[in-house]
């Protein structure tokens, strides 16, 4: 199957947010492969070993979206917004359940540069992301989601920016700006942690 036709994958949301779970059972195969392979490339990311496989996350993905009472989905980059926070939620529920079994064995800090590159290198320390990402947000909310929604979401600019209601360049702004606070902040816990 190919991409889904944007205008498809909106119209089937908008029907299931109004209600109609045929439009939710229609919609899961046409968007399933996508974000399986949005999946993936956050598994890859993980340290050797991880045990959460791409398929494991986005089923998790989707009970969380039944689950969650009057989704309010505007069209497909925000329904991808979406799903890129359960994911991301769900791999650090996962990291720190795994952290807390192992009390901080085989964790590894790794700068947001190079998380953000799409490779299959793995141990990257997924908490230190996750808190770093949280304290920005703290800072600057916008910028918090534009890192979710580029890193964790796999957006483009113009999809975030759609999503955020800005122009593209500021989506592009923000990002760089926000990568370069995450990297400092990565550096300073990754200094306090040795």
């Amino acid at each position: 199957m190919g991409s889904p036709v944007p205008q498809e994958v909106t119209g089937l949301l908008l029907a299931w947010s109004e209600g109609d779970e045929s439009a939710f059972q229609t919609l899961v195969p046409v968007v399933y492969q996508e974000l399986r392979r949005l999946a993936h490339s956050y598994v890859l990311r993980e340290r050797a070993g991880h045990t959460l496989q791409a398929t494991a996350l986005v089923n998790e993905a989707f009970q969380r979206l039944i689950d969650t009472p009057h989704v309010q989905c505007r069209d497909r980059a925000h329904f991808f917004a979406i799903c890129a926070r359960l994911m991301r939620r769900i791999l650090v529920d996962y990291a720190r359940s795994r952290r807390y079994l192992k009390r901080g064995g085989d964790i590894y800090l790794v700068p947001l540069e190079e998380a953000c590159k799409a490779s299959s290198n793995r141990g990257k320390d997924l908490l230190a992301i996750d808190e770093a990402l949280s304290a920005l947000s703290a800072i600057d909310p916008r910028k918090g989601r534009v890192v979710e929604l580029r890193f964790f979401g796999g957006l483009t600019a113009e999809e975030t920016a759609e999503v955020l209601k800005v122009s593209p360049d500021t989506v592009l702004r923000d990002w760089k700006l926000a990568k370069a606070w995450l990297l400092k902040e990565l550096k300073q816990g990754m200094a306090r942690g040795a």
